[in-house]
């Protein structure tokens, strides 16, 4: 992943938690990411909140989870958002870079 795309990724799920902790008289307690994200990115916090793994959710999408929730996961966004991310659920396209062909296990 490009430094750019990063930059992006960050950026999107940074307004994630801004409007969440805009719209929400409970705050953002933790970010949720596919958890080849995690390692692939190498992030434990974001804004100061926890970066934790998730294997439900799929690669480039990430959760803000409530406090207000408990256990509950937050509201799902894909990563690289052009625009502010709404208070309902929106899927944003994420530029992906083809895995090299050495890299695809053949059966």
């Amino acid at each position: 992943m490009s430094s750019s795309s990063e930059a992006k990724n960050l950026e999107a799920i940074v307004k994630a938690i801004e409007h969440h902790d805009q719209s929400c008289e409970y705050p953002a307690v933790a970010v949720c990411m596919n958890p080849f994200e995690v390692d692939r990115l190498g992030w434990d916090t974001i804004k100061g909140l926890p970066v934790r793994s998730d294997p439900e959710l799929g690669t480039g999408e990430f959760t803000v989870v409530c406090a207000g929730e408990g256990s509950e996961p937050g509201e799902t966004v894909e990563a690289v958002a052009e625009d502010a991310v709404p208070a309902e659920r929106e899927l944003v396209p994420v530029e992906a870079e083809p895995a090299p062909l050495e890299d695809i296990p053949f059966r």
